[in-house]
């Protein structure tokens, strides 16, 4: 038993040591005096250099976003209400409308990209933000919808029924019953959409037109020439700001549900 336990804390310390490792590495080179992996010293020049020269990064990241702000609040609406279309109203093709769902989540990224980009070509639609908001809502509609969907199955519908005896109407019970139970739920759903839409590359890279490159496009592009410190103070920051809304959330849904 004494095996089992000590073997299983030494794959976990491996596992927390392996995903976490090069971002500690990220975040103590992000302060080195010198751009190489010879510490030179402790310096905040790249984060300086980050706020004073680099408009382009900020710009891009400006891009990211709002389109993944945007995107992941109309994937959230309509991947909210079609989990609840689809779990407690019967309908036509409804069975084919639920497989349809999942393969956006099970087909590669680059047939999808490559696929939005020939729609979006043949009805000669100019790339720009705007493709890359219908992409970004797009794939991130089924991810909402499976959230949402997995908190319906724990959902206990006899509350909605309690409604409509009061005198509820479908709208009523909607709003003041549904959604506040499935609160917790859409904010998973819609913080899923925001990081994905942030950090995508793949489909971004098919669907974005000139003067429109997001956040992942704008690293991508510097990177082909060599890691820049400048990338590595951007990451920490992108970090931080990762820890403080997840820190934000969890207290957001502790408080509702309180």
């Amino acid at each position: 038993m004494m095996n089992k336990r000590r073997t299983s804390l030494f794959f976990f310390c491996f596992t927390m040591l392996f995903f976490y490792l090069p971002l500690i590495i990220l975040v103590v080179y992000s302060f080195n005096e010198g751009k190489s992996m010879v510490w030179k010293g402790f310096s905040l020049k790249w984060y300086r250099e980050l706020f004073t020269y680099s408009e382009n990064i900020w710009k891009a990241f400006r891009y990211s976003i709002g389109v993944a702000i945007f995107s992941g609040f109309l994937s959230t609406v309509i991947g909210t209400l079609g989990a609840i279309a689809l779990k407690w109203y019967s309908f036509k093709s409804k069975k084919y409308l639920q497989l349809l769902t999942v393969l956006p989540l099970v087909v590669p990224d680059i047939i999808i990209g490559v696929s939005l980009l020939i729609m979006f070509a043949s009805i000669h639609w100019k790339l720009g933000l705007l493709t890359i908001f219908i992409a970004h809502t797009t794939f991130n509609i089924p991810y909402v919808l499976f959230i949402v969907m997995a908190r319906l199955e724990e959902f206990d519908y006899s509350v909605v029924e309690a409604a409509y005896d009061l005198g509820a109407t479908e709208r009523q019970a909607l709003q003041k019953v549904i959604l506040p139970m499935l609160f917790p739920a859409i904010v998973s759903g819609f913080l899923m959409a925001v990081t994905l839409s942030f950090d995508d590359f793949v489909i971004t890279f098919f669907v974005a037109g000139p003067g429109s490159s997001t956040l992942p496009l704008r690293i991508y592009s510097m990177i082909r020439l060599g890691v820049s410190p400048v990338i590595n103070a951007l990451s920490v920051i992108l970090i931080a700001l990762s820890i403080l809304l997840t820190i934000s959330t969890k207290k957001l849904q502790k408080n509702f549900i309180g």
